[in-house]
């Protein structure tokens, strides 16, 4: 039948979409409304990332802005015609001293260079030949006479506010009593003096080129009196020119310093007074030493040389544990003649003088030249900090003395000092640490950030091994082959795994699980090697039984099967542990592993961090994964099984493949929580900086790290910056990743668009 034409259809109007009173539909404005949601939001989470960053850099920048010097005043330096032997400052950074070798103490004003005061010293009239630190901490100074003997003196300040204006009032006295200490029959050469724990020790070298030794010691009575013991006086003949003696505030070591020759040697001191101290090594350092001293801490030993090298010495110990004296690091200064070191009294810094009047600051941790600058128009023969390293006094050989403003807050920090080793005191070798406090002032801050970058990748690398194949093969069975009515339970519990807070995950870790695994390790070593094994033979032996016994089981269903054979075998493996333990480890694995393995174990260890760990990234990854499976459109796979594929076949070469996308990005989401975790890494590991991929030791990440030490550190202080950094290098490290998932995503989608 022809169908015949409607006549009314050529002169339809299309009808006008009907508007609203606003002149939109309700739906248009939603629609709109949501878009505008969604662009500020991102926009805002973009501003948010942002300014999260800028704030990091700026709390970060000042590590690396460097130092500066500004001069404050220009003087004269008090006693126009006595050669000064001591210059101090005091740590206001207010007052001055200076002590001449007519035996007076001359305090001076830094801005003026007025007279503060002036205390002739209870020398009994003699000259002095040389002045030394005893105590840099107490300002203890000892100063060598022309008959031998040893005066020791204090200089102290009192800081007073009359009228709320600061006045400082220096003054002199005798902590251990005006008398002179009788120490050599001659005059000495040079001088050394050191205490420590009631004993006191004098070092001097005569013209001779003979050393004298003599120790005092003070006892105390039962009433309280204190009598004071003097050893016998040591003389040894060393084999170089004493012109210098630095003995460290221990009585550990004694340094002697030839300078022409160029040559030190390290002694070791003995703790009795009557015995001579023992020739450790003699070294050659290459050129004449033009100037030498003891960094803070009394352990490393500066030397400038004649040919405007700088380098630094300590003791170490070989491998046969036999000590020597190592030369650690050399400082690449341009400096022409050096003349003088001055060193900081509470940081490894130093500066060095030069015929050219150049000043140049240098550090030790980090081996770096902090900055150099021309003071002074003659030869510079004395450098001096205050305690507190922000005002440094240079003296002139015209006795102009320079008072300079020293800006220098962080110069422990350098790339190298942060991410490659290096040869801390005490040690034997360069090595990656991170100890960022100790009760002594004498610490050394060793700031490498390298052990927690470590230990943050070792942490997640061991979390990820346990999440990735339990989280993405489940994720595959519950979207693929799993029953309706069973994903609808085991999905929602697994994410409500996720909800289960960290810190509960990590006060189990550290109570219940590490003290577990520790005592049945071999049980949990069965359990990771027999339970993946046992899944895949149970499945075989499935398949074996009967077809009318395995379709009593309803499609779908078959893991639940699983659950007792799970139960089974890992009741199997702890109660193997025991008996396997004693037959081939003796009956303690861990001491097994030590003895003949040479590993050790920590209770707190990766193993149980990657155990905690995981089972908190797994419900993350399994989520993303299991709705990237499950939203590949059916009919890819329903075309996959019509065109005679087999379901593993369609999973493998049709689902997986165009769920990839999904499942990268939820590998990656799984890696930024377990980099970015905190309170498990903190409760379940020993919190050590170390660099170790042992499975069996402990770690510090980065996170746990800014979470540990950021309420004890000083605001604006190195330690404070430097946990910015870490979180600066966190977020970085997080966002580079993310960003490399998201191109690789965007590949994979584009690769498998067009299935």
């Amino acid at each position: 039948m022809i169908e015949q034409p409607n006549p009314m259809a050529e002169h339809r109007v299309p009808l006008p979409i009907t508007a609203g009173r606003s002149g939109f539909q309700p739906r248009y404005l939603k629609d709109r409304l949501a878009q505008a949601v969604v662009w500020i939001g991102g926009l805002g989470v973009i501003g948010a990332l942002l300014l999260i960053f800028v704030y990091l850099l700026s709390e970060v920048q000042p590590l690396f802005s460097g130092a500066s010097l500004a001069e404050r005043a220009r003087i004269r330096l008090p006693g126009a015609t006595v050669q000064p032997l001591h210059l101090s400052v005091e740590e206001q950074g207010e007052v001055g001293l200076v002590v001449g070798e007519d035996a007076t103490a001359r305090f001076f004003d830094l801005a003026s260079g007025e007279p503060r005061g002036e205390v002739v010293l209870a020398t009994g009239g003699q000259p002095l030949v040389s002045v030394t630190e005893l105590s840099a901490e107490q300002g203890e100074l000892a100063a060598a006479l022309a008959d031998g003997s040893v005066l020791i003196f204090r200089h102290r300040y009192a800081i007073t506010y009359p009228d709320d204006r600061r006045l400082i009032t220096p003054s002199i006295d005798y902590p251990r009593g005006e008398a002179l200490l009788p120490f050599m029959a001659e005059t000495p050469r040079t001088l050394a003096v050191r205490s420590t724990r009631g004993r006191l020790l004098l070092a001097a070298a005569d013209t001779r080129g003979q050393i004298h030794l003599k120790g005092l010691s003070e006892r105390a009575s039962l009433l309280g009196a204190a009598t004071r013991v003097e050893g016998p006086t040591l003389v040894f003949t060393p084999p170089l020119r004493p012109d210098l003696l630095l003995m460290d505030p221990l009585l550990g070591w004694l340094y002697v310093v030839d300078r022409e020759a160029g040559e030190l040697a390290l002694y070791r001191l003995a703790s009795s007074d009557s015995t001579l101290p023992t020739l450790v090594e003699k070294v050659s350092v290459g050129s004449a030493i033009r100037a030498a001293q003891h960094l803070a801490g009394g352990i490393s030993v500066v030397l400038a040389e004649a040919d405007g090298e700088v380098s630094q010495w300590f003791p170490a110990r070989r491998a046969d544990g036999q000590s020597y004296l190592a030369q650690v690091r050399r400082f690449e200064a341009d400096l022409s003649a050096p003349t003088v070191i001055g060193v900081e009294q509470r940081r490894r810094g130093f500066a060095v003088g030069d015929e050219a009047g150049t000043v140049t600051l240098l550090y030790a941790t980090s081996g770096e030249v902090v900055m150099q600058q021309t003071l002074l128009q003659s030869p510079v023969r004395h450098l001096v900090f205050n305690p507190r390293a922000q005002v440094l006094l240079a003296v002139g050989e015209d006795r102009s003395l320079a008072v300079v403003d020293v800006h220098n807050e962080h110069p422990e920090v350098s790339l190298s000092a942060l991410w490659q080793r290096v040869w801390y005191e005490s040690y034997d070798e360069p090595r990656f640490l991170w100890q960022s406090s100790s009760a002594s002032s004498d610490f050394e801050p060793k700031f490498s950030l390298t052990p927690l970058a470590f230990g943050t990748l070792k942490g997640a690398f061991y979390a990820m091994i346990f999440a990735i194949p339990i989280a993405i093969l489940g994720a595959i069975f519950t979207a693929n082959f799993m029953s309706p009515e069973m994903r609808q339970v085991v999905k929602p519990a697994v994410e409500v795994l996720a909800a289960l807070p960290s810190v509960i995950l990590g006060f189990l870790a550290g109570l219940w699980l590490a003290p577990f695994v520790e005592t049945n390790l071999p049980g949990m070593f069965l359990t990771l090697l027999l339970l993946p094994l046992s899944i895949p033979l149970f499945g075989y032996l499935w398949l074996k039984l009967p077809r009318t016994l395995r379709l009593r089981v309803p499609p779908g269903w078959e893991a639940a099967i699983l659950i007792p054979v799970i139960a089974l075998v890992v009741w199997l493996c702890f109660a193997l542990a025991q008996p396997i333990e004693a037959l081939a480890f003796g009956g303690n694995m861990q001491a097994w592993m030590d003895r003949e393995l040479g590993i050790a174990y920590d209770q707190r260890n990766a193993l149980v961090v990657g155990i905690a760990m995981g089972i908190a990234v797994i419900p993350v990854i399994f989520s993303i994964a299991e709705d990237a499976i499950f939203s590949v459109p059916k009919h890819l796979s329903l075309g996959s099984l019509a065109l005679g594929a087999t379901p593993w076949q369609t999973l493998t070469g049709v689902v997986l493949p165009t769920a990839s996308p999904g499942i990268f990005s939820a590998v990656m989401i799984g890696l930024g929580r377990a980099v970015g975790e905190t309170m498990i890494v903190l409760m379940a590991t020993g919190n050590t900086p170390i660099t170790d991929f042992s499975l069996f030791s402990g770690m510090r990440t980065l996170a746990a790290n800014v979470a540990v030490e950021m309420p004890e550190s000083e605001v604006g202080s190195t330690h404070f910056r430097l946990l910015f950094l870490a979180g600066l290098t966190l977020f970085v490290f997080t966002f580079f990743f993310n960003t490399l998932a998201e191109v690789v995503r965007t590949r994979l989608r584009r690769k498998y668009s067009s299935l």
